[in-house]
């Protein structure tokens, strides 16, 4: 299987993001004071960290039977149209239905998913978010603050070493490359790179999947920019010389893209992950003309992680929801919707990816950067700051 070989090489690429440093024992963890009302912006101290594994857990059966006495899960940022989660959360919520799900802010980013923990720390209730699913630089963030708790899946083995924190406080769970998806019914000169997005033809037709001074996402675009225009993965520095004249010409929208508008026509041109617009692009088949463009001049790979947090209120939903992803189904349910599972590997040594899943995943010779998770953690600051600094556009959800 081509593709499946080509996917693999680049997914052993990933060894160079996890750099020395990034794993944290929990002696490591920042002192809270202990009366926060007497500190104001200090977070109190976390509950005591729960099982660390599923044997200390007491086995899947205990695990299930706490879980039903927490009687619900609280998940954020998890839109339908991402990575496959309509089928995940169906099949997982089917599974455990005795479980409620609080499906908080699916359009959320990361930077509000750290925020929804530190804002409801002492919440009990369902706002109170028990997992979050971040980009890759959140997890270092996650442990330098003590919002994390550790917890290492019956498939933690089979994750590979430089995926996860080695006490157990994030791991991987897919990654994506950032491409053009295009509604061609729209835009019948279908642009291939990166300089195309410049021409006046565009006028008012391209957008981004999130705001970039937050969402990881929108961040990573550009990036990718920055690498398609002489950048490179220290200094994104030309990524946002290319917004800067995306903006000014007038070709880049305002506003945050999704699904439905990128079907309606009005951001014909989105940036964003390749998993994102090939599902987009599947469950549009009969109705729009989508094409998806790995741009020629080159691109850039996210990963995302999964993590519980330090104040969930319901920690046993939450182990059993990660012991859920990081089971064979969990883990093909996120590859066919396009997203390449941590463990990815493993599901191929196994011989358990169906024939006609393997067949459809998608192959490309773009050049694309892996970077580091101090490369992420430097450019995503050098983004954020920039993109305010320098491109001065406001992005945000459309009204």
């Amino acid at each position: 299987m081509k593709s499946s070989n080509m996917s693999r090489r680049k997914f052993l690429q990933l060894a160079s993001l996890a750099s020395t440093g990034i794993a944290v024992s929990i002696a490591g963890l920042p002192v809270f004071a202990q009366d926060a009302t007497a500190t104001p912006g200090v977070l109190p101290p976390p509950p005591a960290p729960g099982p660390i594994d599923l044997e200390a857990a007491g086995g899947i059966d205990a695990l299930i039977e706490a879980a039903r006495a927490e009687g619900e899960l609280s998940t954020i940022a998890l839109p339908d149209t991402w990575a496959n989660y309509v089928q995940i959360k169906k099949d997982f919520f089917t599974q455990y239905d005795f479980l409620k799900h609080n499906d908080l802010n699916p359009d959320g980013s990361s930077a509000q998913e750290i925020e929804a923990i530190k804002s409801n720390n002492i919440n009990k209730g369902p706002q109170n978010p028990d997992v979050i699913d971040v980009g890759f630089s959140w997890g270092k963030l996650g442990i330098e603050e003590g919002l994390l708790q550790p917890y290492k899946v019956a498939t933690w083995d089979t994750i590979p070493d430089e995926l996860k924190d080695a006490d157990g406080y994030w791991y991987a769970d897919y990654y994506g490359t950032l491409v053009f998806e295009v509604n061609a019914d729209v835009v019948t000169n279908v642009p291939q790179d990166w300089s195309d997005l410049l021409k006046p033809e565009y006028n008012g037709q391209i957008a981004l999947g999130g705001d970039p001074t937050g969402s990881n996402q929108a961040i990573f675009a550009v990036w990718a920019a920055a690498l398609g225009n002489g950048g490179t993965l220290d200094d994104a520095e030309a990524g946002l010389d290319f917004f800067k004249e995306l903006a000014e010409s007038g070709n880049l929208l305002p506003v945050i893209s999704s699904p439905a508008t990128i079907a309606r026509g009005e951001t014909p041109i989105t940036i964003r992950w390749d998993y994102n617009a090939l599902g987009n692009r599947d469950a549009n088949v009969d109705s729009v003309n989508i094409e998806i463009v790995y741009p020629k001049s080159g691109s850039i790979a996210g990963v995302y992680i999964q993590a519980i947090s330090a104040y969930a209120p319901r920690p046993n939903a939450a182990r059993l929801w990660m012991e859920y992803l990081y089971s064979d189904a969990g883990q093909l349910a996120w590859l066919a919707g396009y997203a390449k599972p941590a463990r990815y590997d493993d599901l191929v040594a196994t011989d358990v990816i169906p024939e006609e899943l393997a067949a459809k995943l998608p192959a490309s010779d773009v050049p694309v950067g892996f970077p580091t998770v101090d490369q992420i953690t430097a450019v995503s600051e050098q983004i954020k700051t920039g993109w305010a600094e320098k491109v001065g556009l406001a992005v945000a959800a459309p009204a």
